[in-house]
This record gives C-alpha cells, sequence and structure tokens, in this order.
C-alpha cells in the first residue's frame, strides 16, 4: 500500500479510548489484570474506540473500521496516515 504526499510514519501504540496510554482501570474488567491487548479489545467491545498511543499522548482514529487496527490492537505498531490536529487517518500498519 503506497503512502500519499501527505501521509507520515510513527511507531506508537494502538489502544482505546476508555484507557487511553495507560491500561490501569482493571475494574472495568472485573479486578482482574489482563494483557494489553486483551483489554483494548473488551473496551472496544464495550464501545470504546480505538486510538493511538505517541510519546504518552493520545490521538483518535478518524477511520475506526481500518481492518488492521483489530489485528494490532495492544501492540506497538509502525502506523502510517494522515494526521488532522489530534486525529489520524489510517493508511497502513504493521508490526515493527
Amino acid at each position: 500500500m503506497s503512502a500519499s504526499a501527505a501521509d507520515q510514519t510513527w511507531t506508537g501504540k494502538i489502544s482505546d479510548s476508555m484507557c487511553g496510554a495507560k491500561h490501569e482501570k482493571m475494574a472495568e474488567h472485573g479486578n482482574t489484570k489482563m494483557a494489553d491487548r486483551d483489554c483494548t479489545m473488551a473496551c472496544v467491545k464495550e464501545g470504546g474506540k480505538y486510538v493511538f498511543v505517541l510519546k504518552g499522548k493520545v490521538y483518535k482514529i478518524d477511520n475506526q473500521d481500518f481492518a488492521a487496527l483489530q489485528e494490532h490492537a495492544g501492540h506497538v505498531v509502525r502506523m502510517t496516515g494522515e494526521m488532522t490536529g489530534d486525529t489520524i487517518k489510517v493508511s497502513n500498519i504493521g508490526m515493527i
């Protein structure tokens, strides 16, 4: 998949809007410790949105239906896309 001229690439983590940069809200999952991936998937299933965490800052993801988001939930990835303000429109996601 080729990137457009406005696309940029970052390395960060795919998380969820309920937990953001840190998965510490264990009370939402029955007070049990969960892996970041499991927590992200559970929060998205409960209505949260995928987000991208870059250097501690949380960015919204515009195209929530991008197939690789679910595949890489909770993982550190290399994401390519176009950033407008605090929102990224994803064009590619790959493991690093």
